[in-house]
């Protein structure tokens, strides 16, 4: 494990719903599973603006994949036994398919979704900013960009996501908690 990743860790640990959830990891019995973005990288913007881990993080993120349940009913009952698991952390948890997300995504974001993805990686590394591209799961962290953006707190548009709009709403969310988040212009 490198320095980055060590403290990065360290950092997302000191979020005892975090703690909670990868604690109870093989219960959740996710295939591919992973707890992504805004319980973690939200994490850490707030250990470095002084407030509590938890603050303002309004859900916790799963994302897996099961090619064989791309069902939307296949869908909620994971989400119901992941919730049964989680329930007594009084937190909002969504479990999401990444295998079924071309399926929905258009509908739901106004934009298409280029093909479907093979593995919940592919899901992380789609998210609108690239430093908010991470995900972990007990002994494994994913961030396809590296984790300097985030704790630099550069906020960029993600070129496998090139949707303006959504990526401006993102970023103003992010800047109205923590104003010293920068924006980036895109590598030319």
């Amino acid at each position: 494990m490198t320095t980055d990743t060590a403290r990065f860790v360290a950092d997302v640990s000191t979020n005892r719903h975090n703690r909670a959830i990868l604690d109870r990891w093989e219960d959740l019995a996710l295939p591919d599973g992973w707890l992504v973005a805004g319980c973690l990288f939200q994490t850490v913007w707030n250990l470095q603006a002084g407030r509590p881990p938890e603050a303002d993080i309004k859900d916790y993120d799963l994302f897996y994949f099961d090619a064989e349940g791309l069902s939307e009913a296949a869908e909620q009952r994971t989400q119901a036994r992941v919730q049964a698991v989680l329930d007594d952390l009084g937190i909002a948890v969504e479990a999401t398919n990444q295998a079924r997300v071309h399926l929905w995504y258009e509908a739901h974001f106004g934009q298409p979704y280029e093909r479907p993805l093979r593995n919940a990686r592919e899901g992380i590394e789609r998210f609108l900013v690239p430093a908010t591209c991470v995900g972990m799961r007990p002994g494994e962290v994913y961030a396809p960009y590296g984790l300097d953006l985030l704790y630099d707190g550069r906020l960029g548009m993600n070129p496998l996501v090139p949707h303006r709009a959504l990526f401006e709403r993102k970023v103003a969310s992010y800047r109205a908690r923590w104003p010293a988040l920068q924006v980036i212009a895109p590598a030319a």
